[in-house]
């Protein structure tokens, strides 16, 4: 099991330069987790793939069900308490930090790209493409 957070998911369902590594990611370890929260970011990423015409309604709404579905049973409710205690102690977002709470509280390594929290978190994260290349 691997938490990962929104970017590693929109990797995954919409083409970018990092899809290839996510797909390695999914294959290496298909039991990811997230905090409920990734649904609002992801919805807001498609929301700006389709404002700028790189996708249609049609297609964002297909890629949000689809996704969804890979989570069923998958999604966790993260406490306030703990997203604050990570919140002090770095310089991530309290959106950040619900990811790496997850993490903490299940005891497995959160999957990310993000530079800030790889670096405030080094002991709870790992890199996707260090991940892949294990």
């Amino acid at each position: 099991m691997i938490v990962v957070d929104t970017n590693v998911i929109c990797y995954h369902w919409m083409a970018s330069p990092h899809s290839a590594s996510a797909e390695k990611a999914l294959k290496k370890d298909p039991d990811w987790i997230a905090p409920l929260l990734w649904r609002s970011e992801f919805r807001n990423v498609l929301s700006g793939a389709v404002r700028h015409k790189l996708i249609s309604t049609e297609t964002a709404i297909n890629i949000a069900e689809k996704a969804e579905l890979q989570f069923v049973g998958r999604e966790f409710v993260v406490s306030s308490r703990a997203i604050m205690r990570l919140v002090v102690r770095s310089r991530c977002s309290a959106y950040d930090c619900e990811f790496v709470a997850l993490a903490e509280e299940q005891q497995v390594p959160l999957l990310t790209f993000d530079r800030q929290i790889l670096r405030d978190f080094p002991a709870l994260t790992i890199a996707l493409d260090r991940f892949v290349r294990q």
